[in-house]
């Protein structure tokens, strides 16, 4: 497996406030759904839009004497998250009751793990621009049960309760307070989002609640965040406030924006942050208290009497290690080394892996890595943009693609026939080599041919034979006309050099 890519760690941005300067320090908790058939304790089905309450076991509704039982499957998802974040896997870990009342928790408690979490500390690498990343420590991830929904806006006097996420199966990865920007905690998101459906252990999607942060915000003076990282003593730092249920990458910069600000003039005023969780109303741009300190639940953990410890082996880990995909920097650094791209286009063909797949593809057919790259790149994505679909949608196969590719490589077809060619595939299909030998479009190589256009081209305007010899950037001009007569079929190289070669440039 391959290395990282160098990287530096950004610079931390300074946030001036009416009296001095202050500093960001983040830290989040990721909510990210299992990606599984059935819940975390019973077999009810995770189907997302069925019909309220339609996806409901007795176990999932707290029935009396029912039972939960744990889903494999599940555990094993956790554990493969855990591996693909370079985390330590506890073969030990169990499960406890936190106990709160909700509507939508009809046992009135949480299965979730406190003390014993099945994946321990972990890493996340978050590219903020070509060679420069931040190192963002994971702290733990513990899987825990997802609560049901309750809806507001159906009735103006009454609320309903739809239970059918209720015992889903959450992993909760929990970060240090190592993110030091607004911009930073979005890109940690989508990066922690690009690794999970790498893994295949989450789906990702944000829209519909699948992937959500809580973000813990705080501020400093410049200077003390380096004293907590030499002692890890927390009272270094602002005391933080939570904001919850993040699921937009956007709104979560402009949360943090907000509440820096928020927590910045209470400072300067000379008075005190009360740690405390608080919502962001985006229509308003402002985060408003949900609960404070002083009003926060005591949980009342402790360990669920009617699960066991969770004991897995390290055999059965070490067998889950050897079916992890390659991994987004690994990839990256691949395409970087073997295919001599750049670290932002390999970026971008590994932001998901069927854009990574789909290039892989072009370049086994097309055998240039650089020029593959500049075709899915910008003509095919920009084409796919333009129409507002998706890859999956592509109306050109990474064969055809490929092949037009090779036929460029090969001196068969100039740029500019290739974008035609592009063209006729993707709206009409077909093989490339053939469209190009039918509609006579290969490049002409002759040199006779090419020459005789050129001398044509030079002997019809002596006025700008006289001007391109006086400024030889105007040749480029003689090379355009000899294109524009050969319908653009001249290899170009070879009239720019025959040009030159008879003007004496």
């Amino acid at each position: 497996m391959l290395d990282h890519l160098e990287y530096t760690t950004p610079k931390v941005k300074t946030i001036a406030g009416a009296k001095e300067d202050w500093e960001l320090v983040i830290g989040m908790e990721i909510h990210a759904q299992v990606a599984s058939n059935a819940k975390l304790f019973s077999g009810a089905s995770t189907q997302f839009g069925n019909e309220p309450n339609s996806n409901v076991s007795f176990v999932d509704a707290a029935m009396p004497g029912m039972l939960p039982v744990i889903n494999e499957f599940c555990v094993e998802q956790a554990v493969r998250t855990g591996l693909g974040l370079k985390a330590d896997i506890n073969l030990f870990s169990a499960f406890d009751r936190k106990n709160y009342y909700y509507p939508d928790q009809p046992a009135g408690y949480q299965i979730s793990q406190l003390y014993h979490p099945i994946v321990g500390e972990g890493e996340v690498l978050v590219d903020m621009e070509p060679g420069v990343a931040r190192l963002v420590r994971i702290e733990r991830i513990h899987l825990e049960q997802d609560a049901g929904k309750s809806i507001h806006d159906m009735d103006p006097n009454s609320s309903f309760v739809d239970l059918n996420r209720a015992g889903v199966a959450l992993m909760e990865i929990v970060s240090r307070p190592d993110i030091r920007s607004a911009e930073e905690a979005a890109a940690y998101m989508l990066k922690l989002r690009q690794i999970l459906r790498y893994l295949g252990t989450c789906d990702g999607d944000m829209q519909n609640g699948n992937l959500r942060a809580d973000v813990n915000v705080s501020v400093c003076r410049p200077g003390q965040y380096e004293k907590y990282q030499e002692t890890q003593d927390f009272s270094h730092l602002g005391t933080r406030c939570e904001i919850k249920n993040m699921n937009s990458t956007r709104f979560i910069q402009q949360a943090i924006e907000v509440e820096a600000r928020r927590q910045i003039a209470i400072l300067e005023d000379g008075g005190e942050v009360d740690q405390e969780t608080r919502g962001f109303d985006p229509d308003r741009g402002e985060t408003r208290t949900q609960r404070s300190k002083e009003e926060a639940h005591d949980y009342r953990y402790f360990p669920d009497p009617d699960l066991l410890p969770l004991e897995i082996e390290q055999s059965w880990v070490d067998d889950i290690a050897k079916t992890l995909p390659e991994l987004p920097d690994e990839k990256k650094a691949r395409f970087v080394k073997g295919f001599g791209l750049s670290e932002y286009d390999a970026g971008v063909l590994t932001a998901d892996t069927v854009n990574a797949d789909y290039f892989e593809k072009v370049v086994a057919t097309g055998k240039d890595g650089k020029l593959s790259a500049n075709w899915v790149i910008n003509e095919l994505f920009g084409r796919l943009k333009k129409d507002d679909k998706d890859i999956a949608d592509c109306p050109v196969s990474p064969e055809q693609l490929g092949g037009i590719v090779a036929l460029i490589k090969a001196g068969d077809i100039s740029g500019k026939i290739a974008k035609d060619l592009f063209e006729i595939v993707y709206t009409e299909g077909g093989d490339p080599a053939k469209i190009v030998e039918e509609r006579g479009m290969k490049q002409v190589t002759d040199m006779g041919a090419i020459e005789a256009a050129v001398d044509e081209v030079i002997a019809a305007n002596p006025a700008q034979v006289e001007k391109a010899k006086a400024n030889p950037k105007l040749a480029g001009w003689f090379v355009g006309q000899v294109m524009k007569a050969s319908g653009g079929k001249a290899n170009p190289a070879a009239v720019n050099k025959l040009i030159s070669e008879k003007l004496g440039l």
